[in-house]
C-alpha cells in the first residue's frame, strides 16, 4: 500500500519511533519520580496506545514492502536484522503500552500493586526505547544500503 507514491511503511515508521519513546520517556518517569504521576499518567496512556497501533501498522506494511520487493545478498541481511528487531520491539511496545493503561487507570493504589506497576512500567519502558532506537537502525541502514559516498 502506498500514499502519494510512497511505501505506507516509509510514512507511519515515523510515527512509531516518535511516539514509542516518547511515551515511553513518560512511562519511566513516571515509574521513577512519584511527584510527577499525576501529570504524567494521562499523556503516558494516551501517547501509549498510538504508539503501539503505528508499531503494528509499521509492522504489518514492512511485511507486505517485502513480500513486494526481493532482496539479496548483504541487503537481505539487513532487512532480516531489521524484521527481527521489529518483531520484537512490537511486543514490547504492546506490553509497555498495557502497562501504561493499568498504571493510568490504577494510579490511586498503593503498596505492592503501585510497585509491581512502577518496575513492570520502566522495564517495559526502557525496552521500548531500546526496541525502537535497534528497530530504526537497522531501518535505516536497509533505506541508506548502497546510498554511502
Amino acid at each position: 500500500m502506498d500514499i502519494n507514491g510512497l511505501p505506507l511503511h516509509a510514512l507511519v515508521v515515523h510515527t512509531a519511533v516518535v511516539l514509542g519513546p516518547v511515551a515511553a520517556l513518560f512511562g519511566i518517569a513516571y515509574a521513577a519520580v512519584p511527584r510527577w504521576r499525576d501529570w504524567l499518567r494521562w499523556p503516558m496512556a494516551v501517547l501509549a496506545v498510538p504508539a503501539a497501533a503505528a508499531v503494528w501498522v509499521a509492522f504489518l506494511s514492512g511485511e507486505q514492502l517485502t513480500e513486494a520487493n526481493q532482496y539479496g545478498g548483504p541487503l537481505a541481511a539487513l532487512v532480516e536484522t531489521h524484521e527481527e528487531r521489529a518483531a520484537v520491539f512490537r511486543v514490547v511496545v504492546l506490553a509497555f503500552a498495557v502497562v501504561a493503561v493499568l498504571a493510568a487507570a490504577l494510579h490511586r493504589r498503593v503498596g505492592a500493586t503501585r510497585w509491581v506497576l512502577a518496575v513492570l512500567l520502566a522495564g517495559t519502558g526502557v525496552a521500548t526505547v531500546v526496541y525502537a532506537v535497534l528497530t530504526g537502525d537497522a531501518g535505516a541502514q536497509v533505506a541508506w544500503y548502497g546510498v554511502q559516498p
